[in-house]
């Protein structure tokens, strides 16, 4: 998995992605909801922070900021990306063991990342156990995934691949859940799978948000707004990305807890 990983990176322009006018959607909901719950002095650690973006963000907004990264191309660019003043550090390692970091140790955890390309339970159950345990009791987690029906509906629909023999083997025939293999590179979810996952946890849970929504359906038209227009579609977004009826229409979820 890591090889796959590192090449699929290597070749990615990440920081590119979430500067695109669709890309910020996503980003300024996630920071909409990060920024509901900082303090003064908080402490935050960052778990697959890639290039970045977050972590920087929040370190130049004057918080402490430690990040983990698996791969080293992605620690090159957060470091080529740090500014002079920031009180940040980038340490590699793997969503699945934080050893390294001590328990009860943060305010704000984020797992924005990782969750993307863990392909078992067991890994995705140790990550957010690792992501709870250096977590303060009282703290909040923000945990990212890929949504299983917006990439059937984008993908396999509008783009036909569910009609290659390849594509139509990961896809249920009846529920249409679609299933990952290293290879594919990205897992995807259901609510009700996630639901699953954190029914292993004493925690509880703050937003279940659609941080694109139909944003990534509509990626030229949104590229092509006017500003004003563009300002009026992230209010619109702002206003469904909780609503239940709504959520499944998302490509990412993120999730935030309270660690009880």
């Amino acid at each position: 998995m890591y090889e796959v990983l590192k090449q699929f990176y290597e070749n990615y322009d990440e920081d590119g992605r979430l500067l695109t006018r669709y890309g910020q959607v996503e980003y300024l909901t996630t920071m909409r909801y990060i920024q509901r719950y900082l303090r003064p002095g908080m402490r935050i650690l960052e778990i697959g922070a890639a290039t970045g973006r977050y972590s920087h963000a929040l370190a130049r907004m004057g918080y402490q900021v430690d990040a983990v990264e698996l791969l080293e191309h992605n620690i090159a660019l957060f470091q080529q990306n740090t500014h002079s003043g920031e009180n940040i550090t980038i340490t590699q390692g793997n969503a699945v063991d934080l050893s390294a970091f001590a328990d009860e140790q943060y305010d704000i955890t984020l797992l924005l990342g990782p969750m993307y390309h863990l392909m078992n339970q067991s890994e995705q159950l140790q990550a957010l156990s690792e992501a709870l345990r250096v977590t303060k009791t009282g703290g909040i987690l923000f945990a990212a995934y890929c949504n299983n029906d917006a990439t059937m509906v984008q993908y396999c629909f509008g783009r036909g691949m569910l009609m290659e023999p390849h594509y139509r083997a990961l896809v249920d025939p009846v529920t249409f859940k679609a299933r990952s293999d290293p290879q594919e590179l990205f897992q995807l979810y259901r609510r009700e799978d996630i639901e699953e996952l954190m029914n292993h946890f004493h925690t509880q849970r703050l937003h279940y948000v659609g941080t694109d929504m139909a944003t990534n359906f509509m990626r030229q038209q949104i590229e092509e707004m006017s500003d004003e227009l563009y300002e009026l579609y992230l209010q619109y977004h702002f206003s469904i990305c909780e609503r239940v009826d709504m959520a499944g229409a998302t490509h990412h979820i993120l999730d935030v807890h309270r660690k009880r």
